[in-house]
């Protein structure tokens, strides 16, 4: 993350703004710290990585996840690969081009006030979904794509991801959902896959994905459900109860969106995940 970048976080206490303190290579991040000139406080950034989070927020489901995820970031990608096949009888390829296509992608157009399109995933994880992004933007579109997650061990293989396959615009940082590190309106896209069903209060998670979003914009959730239509065997049933142990009932959390949401369609895009997608409506007098 550079230090231009900067200007675009908020304090995720107060959503004061930040400035950065400490040392810098070529305009890039290393280590100090951001200061809000709001509250305040100071959050620190390490090795390159900002850590715009509290450490005594983390806890209960959120905590168990973050350590589960930090344990096998390498195993991650493949595992998934192998199995969505085995156990759902859809390519995991498939699963993610029918939550994509939900995002809209295609029908970006530059911004009005001069700004890059901005495009927020909120759990990044490894970075699996950056190819997809960057395949469906239009060409020569100025785009910036924001990742987000708890887990340093996960951000740590999506930033090997980004050096490999040469994404300068993508920024990633340590931020908790429950407190976005940005200002109101900020993102022309929000997406979100395979984690709200652990959050501690995905109610509060849902609400901050709405709030960074302009107006409008598709807002797209992704987690496991078990299809109703759908007839598990008993391998396949014991496979997805363990795999939604942090919950007794895993499904699709439309009664928690925000108050206004419109536009709002529910879709299994595999046998084991939902798709959510909605809008936040124009402030009214707006």
């Amino acid at each position: 993350m550079g230090v231009r970048d900067v200007a675009l976080l908020a304090c995720p206490a107060c959503r004061g703004t930040l400035v950065f303190h400490g040392q810098e290579d070529g305009g890039r991040l290393l280590d100090g710290r951001l200061r809000c000139g709001g509250c305040g406080e100071a959050w620190e950034v390490k090795r390159g990585l900002v850590r715009l989070y509290r450490e005594d927020a983390v806890r209960g489901t959120d905590r168990l996840m973050r350590v589960i995820y930090d344990g096998l970031p390498a195993l991650h990608d493949p595992l998934t690969a192998v199995l969505t096949p085995v156990l759902q009888s859809v390519t995991e390829s498939r699963m993610r081009d029918r939550y994509m296509r939900r995002l809209e992608l295609g029908a970006l157009r530059p911004r009005e006030d001069g700004q890059p399109v901005r495009v927020l995933e909120v759990g990044v994880g490894s970075g699996a979904n950056l190819p997809l992004i960057r395949r469906d933007v239009p060409h020569g579109l100025d785009v910036e794509v924001w990742g987000v997650d708890l887990s340093e061990g996960m951000l740590g293989h999506c930033r090997k991801r980004v050096r490999r396959g040469g994404y300068e615009s993508v920024r990633l940082l340590m931020a908790d959902a429950h407190a976005l590190p940005f200002a109101d309106g900020t993102f022309d896209r929000v997406l979100h896959v395979g984690g709200i069903g652990g959050y501690r209060d995905p109610a509060t998670a849902l609400g901050e994905m709405a709030r960074v979003a302009r107006p409008g914009t598709p807002l797209v959730v992704v987690d496991e459900q078990l299809d109703p239509a759908f007839r598990p065997s008993l391998l396949q049933r014991a496979a997805f109860r363990a795999i939604t142990f942090y919950s007794s009932d895993p499904h699709c959390p439309r009664e928690l969106l925000p108050i206004g949401a419109e536009s709002v369609t529910e879709e299994q895009v595999a046998p084991f995940y939902y798709c959510l997608s909605f809008r936040m409506p124009e402030p009214r007098g707006a």
